[in-house]
């Protein structure tokens, strides 16, 4: 089987132990897929990987906002992202929520029939716009958007664009097939907050998660990615943050050669601002000039999921100083 893996050698679901073994098995019970490369890749950091796991059920898995709803929130931020790897699997779930016209019509890049779901597109690829739900929905429709902006930026960076071995995700039978095996799992309803004892750190909450699980989640999983700053020097991380900000969190906007630190000088920099403004670029050599003794695996993740939370943190921005809630 061919690996997904880019540039890491992750734990393996069968060789794990500790609480990666117990992210493992939530895993494979709550999401119904227990190598899902998404969080396996972010095994060699625990604080990573719990916290990315819990946010990502905590808001996509749990609560009483439809499932559907949410998958279609994320397919429009991996869209956004330009992330086909996600794209593939948003669209497998969508199958497996028993939606297979809606997401064949999302594959195809088209505009869903239901208006709703229509507005729920839109708002995942751009979180400017006015949020086509209530407040007691917001924190699961933030938390998964908000996630897979996480998401996103590490799949595209450490995983192939292949979800399945020779782009099987490719066949319309195939996905539909994935999706109708976890049905039964996609389909369960779980217990809020079975994640967050695993959890290694923790942040304040957000104010727009409202005292959820899905804001003690998301404090965790900043914390845990901003401790790859600490793999910069303070001039490059200062550089990373202060190019995110001058971003406005939404345009595609793309990043020049003279945007970009010189991967010879500076390659944790230019690293760090890919992933958090165009992962889809980076290339081997831009990980080969800087992933060298002393740095491991985890620190490779880490450093990618620094810049990726710097993004997200910039889209959260966007959102907050938003905040209008369709009629």
């Amino acid at each position: 089987m061919t690996r997904p893996f880019r540039y890491t050698s992750p734990v393996p679901p069968k060789s794990a132990t500790g609480v990666v073994a117990d992210v493992y098995a939530q895993m494979a019970t709550d999401f119904g897929i227990e190598r899902a490369a998404t969080f396996v890749v972010l095994s060699a950091s625990p604080p990573l990987l719990t916290s990315a796991w819990a946010l990502t059920r905590e808001s996509l898995l749990t609560g009483r906002v439809s499932r559907t709803d949410k998958e279609v929130v994320a397919a429009g931020v991996s869209l956004a992202n330009r992330c086909p790897f996600c794209v593939d699997a948003h669209t497998v779930l969508l199958h497996a929520t028993g939606d297979h016209r809606l997401a064949e019509t999302i594959a195809r890049g088209e505009q869903p029939a239901d208006p709703g779901h229509r507005r729920l597109l839109a708002w995942g690829k751009d979180m400017s716009t006015p949020q086509p739900f209530g407040p007691a929905a917001a924190p699961e429709h933030i938390g998964t958007a908000l996630t897979f902006h996480f998401i996103n930026r590490i799949a595209s960076a450490l995983l192939t664009e292949s979800m399945l071995p020779c782009g099987l995700q490719r066949i319309r039978a195939v996905r539909s097939a994935a999706g109708r095996s976890l049905a039964r799992t996609v389909r369960r309803e779980l217990v809020a907050g079975l994640s967050l004892p695993m959890l290694e750190t923790e942040g304040e909450a957000p104010a727009w998660a409202a005292g959820t699980a899905v804001g003690t989640a998301y404090g965790a999983l900043r914390t845990a990615a901003e401790l790859g700053a600490g793999l910069l020097s303070e001039e490059d991380a200062a550089f990373v943050r202060e190019s995110v900000a001058a971003w406005d969190g939404v345009t595609p906007l793309p990043l020049h050669a003279t945007d970009l630190p010189d991967r010879a000088e500076r390659p944790g920099a230019r690293l760090a601002l890919l992933a958090a403004r165009a992962p889809y670029r980076i290339t081997d050599e831009d990980v080969a000039a800087w992933l060298a003794p002393p740095f491991t695996d985890h620190c490779l993740v880490h450093l990618i999921a620094f810049g990726a939370i710097c993004a997200m943190g910039r889209v959260e921005a966007t959102l907050t100083s938003e905040r209008r809630v369709a009629s």
